[in-house]
């Protein structure tokens, strides 16, 4: 177990700290503080209520240093994934206290000629979280033959809530009483889960290979596994990663993650998004090159709608698409599960 000490440097409310409210809001490790000078002095419960945690917000490594941490996390997504510099002298307090620092950043701080030598002298561990293991073998097939059911969350679009959807969604399968497992494919999902392998760093031609070692290698317990989906089909720069998820899981059902009122991608092209009905059958159809899997609900992310604006909007979405459809972060986890239930035992037959 990990008591975290999140560095979140001034973005404890912003998008950028996904990282660290993914973390916060799902992992089973004690959260020790939070580095945020713009709330130092308050908590964070009084700060992001929705977390559903609370610890208290320092100014600076030093000062949560005494609420025994173990690891030190870099809970934001700064711009070009490197550590800025202001951060360094952070890194390096923690280092010489014996913090494990995480890092989700694309910059390696393994590749760090100055903190590699710290680390091995204050023995803290460097954990790069993106650093894909060695050995990722090309796409085989095997998943094909796993005994374990396989579903994949995917999107519309990249931040629409596929890892919460994948997580939201394993533990309604686990309250239901199957024996579920969460798949990590990204940096926040590993650090959540403790293991997986983040596929946005992985060589193209092994992403599909990733994937499958990753079901492959699930637990021996798990009777259906949840895998995280990563990017869109309709974005550019990321659907080579999807595409690579899509057929290395070779998954059995499918959930579709959509953020609400959302009509084109968020960076550039812009491009404009096409119907939800159109999205489904485009999944669909590339799923099925390598294995058949329906779409059994939609997930609905709602984020600034009230509560009478999102219940219009998933009654909607439902009519659309003719699938049940729901928002897990306003508690719909449980009725979406029970659809995608329902498909994998009409699979099974």
């Amino acid at each position: 177990m990990r008591s975290w000490l999140v560095l979140t440097d001034g973005f404890l409310t912003a998008r950028n700290a996904k990282t660290a409210h993914g973390v916060i809001r799902y992992t089973s490790d004690r959260i020790a503080a939070i580095v945020d000078r713009d709330h130092a002095g308050s908590s964070l419960h009084a700060v992001m209520p929705e977390l559903g945690r609370d610890a208290p917000v320092v100014a600076s490594v030093q000062e949560g240093l005494q609420y025994a941490p173990t690891s030190l996390l870099l809970g934001v997504a700064t711009p070009g994934g490197w550590i800025p510099e202001h951060w360094r002298a952070w890194v390096i307090e923690a280092i010489e206290a014996g913090l494990e620092i995480a890092n989700g950043l694309h910059g390696f701080l393994n590749d760090d000629p100055e903190l590699v030598p710290l680390a091995t002298r204050h023995q803290a561990r460097l954990w790069d979280v993106r650093e894909p293991p060695a050995g990722i073998p090309l796409f085989s097939g095997k998943s094909l033959e796993l005994d374990k059911r396989i579903v994949l969350t995917v999107g519309s679009d990249c931040a629409v809530g596929k890892m919460t959807a994948a997580l939201e969604l394993e533990a309604a399968g686990r309250a239901a009483g199957r024996s579920t497992e969460f798949i990590a494919t990204g940096q926040t999902g590993i650090l959540i889960a403790g293991r997986g392998i983040a596929v946005d760093r992985v060589i193209s031609d092994f992403i599909a290979g990733a994937a499958e070692k990753l079901v492959l290698e699930s637990s021996a317990e798990s009777e259906v596994l949840v895998v995280e989906g990563q990017g869109s089909l309709w974005h550019p720069a990321y659907s080579g990663v999807t595409l690579g998820l899509l057929h290395g899981t070779a998954p059995e059902v499918l959930v579709l993650c959509h953020q609400a009122g959302r009509a084109a991608i968020e960076e550039p092209p812009y491009s404009t998004l096409p119907p939800l009905p159109e999205m489904i059958d485009v999944y669909q159809s590339m799923a099925a090159t390598v294995r058949p899997a329906p779409v059994a609900c939609v997930v609905v992310n709602c984020r600034g709608l009230d509560p009478g604006q999102a219940r219009r909007t998933i009654e909607e979405v439902e009519d659309d698409t003719g699938l049940p459809a729901g928002d897990v972060f306003r508690g719909d986890a449980p009725k979406l599960w029970q659809a995608v239930d329902r498909r994998l035992a009409e699979i099974a037959g």
